[in-house]
């Protein structure tokens, strides 16, 4: 059994991580057997690592519930979700660097700027230094931008009020305002699963009207790399968040022991601030 032994938390042997493993593999090799056509063995994997996530976590709940985690454990846990965070900023300043490079550095050096005057006789005569451009020769074709006052400016409003929301819920569940825990956690998934639904239109938008794509040079490659990873981890959050709200139906949480909502409030804010410098450097400026 799973138990504290001075001051340490042991838990008791676990089939999961295994079951994890297999879904991984599967999942990957089902993707290398063909990546413009996944084959039915990375569709199992997928289900294999969902599987695992609904086993693994219930057992940590239920572990939690039963009062079996001690303050060490607590400590561990909030450190283990700093780390999970920073690599997460990490993972963004990647895609923003990149699109700081293209943008500041790469297309000036193109079109001759600075002391790279030769570079655009050699590499490519006449390439024009602007904003967004779909890369030299247009290779991208001809697309629309996306303006940053329509539905991102929308989305921008939703994400920054579920930020007040969820914070809402945190104040109501410290008061023990059961009812205000459970409206405030609502609201916030509803809002995250209303910015998922219109950023999917935008997405329809941009393909089917604007020949706005993945392809569209390295504007259209940095706006869906950019946004897309940022759309899944609002999916990833919501769905936190969801397993919170129903949580807090069942009564997990106290004002004294709830990390868990504390975690995916966290994780939610992380997201908001995300999106401020998705809206401002790629959307608006």
């Amino acid at each position: 059994m799973a138990q504290a032994q001075g001051g340490y938390y042991l838990p008791q042997p676990s089939h999961w991580p295994v079951v994890g493993s297999i879904g991984l593999f599967c999942t990957m090799f089902g993707f290398a057997l063909n990546p413009n056509d996944p084959s039915v063995l990375m569709y199992i994997g997928l289900a294999i690592i969902v599987f695992m996530l609904f086993g693994w976590f219930g057992t940590v709940i239920s572990e939690s519930v039963a009062g079996k985690y001690n303050k060490q454990v607590d400590t561990t846990f909030r450190m283990a979700m700093m780390w999970f965070i920073l690599s997460e900023v990490m993972f963004f300043a990647a895609f923003f660097g990149a699109l700081f490079y293209a943008r500041e550095l790469s297309v000036p050096w193109l079109s001759g700027a600075g002391h790279k005057a030769m570079t655009g006789e050699i590499l490519w005569k006449g390439f024009e230094n602007v904003w967004p451009t779909n890369g030299p020769g247009k290779v991208g074709g001809e697309f629309h931008v996306m303006e940053a006052w329509g539905i991102p400016f929308w989305n921008t409003i939703i994400l920054l009020t579920s930020g007040l929301t969820v914070t809402w819920a945190h104040w109501g569940l410290k008061k023990g305002n059961r009812g205000q825990l459970i409206l405030g956690l609502f609201l916030t998934v509803a809002l995250g699963f209303t910015f998922f639904g219109l950023q999917m239109h935008e997405y329809g938008e941009a393909y089917s009207h604007m020949n706005l794509k993945l392809t569209s040079g390295i504007y259209g490659t940095t706006f869906f790399m950019l946004t897309g990873f940022h759309g899944l981890h609002v999916t990833i959050g919501a769905i936190m968040l969801a397993v919170m709200l129903l949580r807090s139906i069942k009564g997990h949480f106290t004002a004294e022991n709830h990390f868990a909502f504390e975690a995916a409030s966290w994780y939610w804010h992380f997201v908001d601030v995300v999106w401020l410098g998705l809206f401002i450097f790629v959307y608006w400026l």
